[in-house]
């Protein structure tokens, strides 16, 4: 089968990666479960010669060069009919592979998402907004409903930096710069540098990976900026825990001064099925920077967050354990 026949498959069976490895027959990821790509002949084991061609048509001549030089590389196209994929290429045991993840056509929306009430309100803040969670539970379908929500109700500008670029944004009535790392710039560390200097009013940030990342978003959080960024952290406490411990010991005290100045609040996420288990639903934890959010932080105290979350639903905060209730509740989840 060609790679547009075997995508075509994956779209089909409603997964959200396909994963294709030499020496072994097409599976794909589907309602979070690995199973068989079905279709014609989609039980035959790939070749790597055959593989290999597939994904040097996919590539330009930097993307191949950075391959065949380093063994791996990210990079994202589109198909007609079908949309955009994320990709990862690789080599391993027995020739090449590739995991390549399904970004659906069009843009989300806050609404669809099921997002918490609070979330617009927080957009209009200035300071850090995080969206957490394990890989895989939609962290960046959430960031581009916000980006929508901006692009739709503000007139702002809007600078994203990710690797490598999936939802593809059309500027309504904010003017969105989108850059590609690896493309555009050389890490998230030098774009986040650039783009204090372009005017920006918000920026997304596709992953905070390291120190000087989370430095750099925390200092444009400060200097009056909206930073979104995603982290992979499974709670809220979790990922102001994470954000201070990344830096050495003797910087800490100040850091959590910092972040505790600069946090607007975080998402947390996880996906789960729906009751008709033909699809699944993202269902968040939320964390508002309230005055005593911002005291917890400052004096190290992260693990009183949860008991001020669970008592802090007039201010849109509830924990993962309230979130499943509430989806429960809904029908949104079984």
């Amino acid at each position: 089968m060609t790679l547009n026949e075997l995508l075509t498959q994956a779209v089909a069976q409603h997964a959200s990666d396909l994963h294709l490895s030499a020496g072994l027959a097409p599976q794909v990821r589907a309602q979070g479960v690995l199973t068989p790509l079905q279709g014609p002949t989609t039980s035959h084991p790939l070749a790597h010669e055959a593989l290999q061609r597939m994904l040097t048509d996919l590539m330009d001549e930097a993307q191949h060069t950075q391959f065949m030089q380093g063994h791996e590389v990210d990079f994202a196209f589109a198909v007609p009919e079908l949309g955009r994929f994320r990709a990862n290429a690789f080599m391993q045991q027995h020739g090449c592979g590739t995991v390549m993840r399904h970004i659906p056509s069009g843009t989300p929306t806050l609404a669809a998402l099921h997002a918490p009430r609070v979330l617009p309100d927080l957009l209009k803040q200035v300071g850090l907004l995080l969206v957490t969670g394990p890989t895989g539970s939609g962290k960046s379908t959430t960031l581009a409903a916000m980006v929508q929500h901006l692009n739709t109700s503000t007139q702002q500008h809007l600078v994203t930096l990710e690797d490598p670029i999936e939802f593809v944004h059309t500027s309504d009535q904010c003017l969105i710069t989108q850059r590609e790392i690896g493309t555009h710039s050389h890490s998230f560390a030098h774009a986040l540098r650039a783009a204090l200097r372009e005017d920006p009013d918000v920026i997304l940030v596709g992953e905070l990976r390291d120190l000087e990342t989370i430095r750099l978003a925390l200092t444009a959080a400060e200097t009056g900026h909206l930073v979104l960024a995603s982290l992979h952290t499974r709670s809220a406490a979790a990922t102001v825990e994470r954000m201070v411990d990344v830096f050495d010991a003797h910087e800490k005290a100040l850091v959590r001064t910092q972040l505790s100045d600069a946090l607007v609040g975080v998402v947390s996420q996880t996906l789960c099925p729906t009751p008709t288990k033909d699809g699944r639903v993202a269902v968040f934890e939320t964390l508002v920077a309230t005055p005593a959010i911002r005291h917890l932080i400052r004096e190290g105290k992260t693990a009183q967050m949860q008991s001020t979350q669970q008592t802090g639903a007039a201010y849109g905060m509830q924990s993962m354990a309230q979130a499943l209730q509430d989806a429960r509740h809904q029908g949104l989840i079984s």
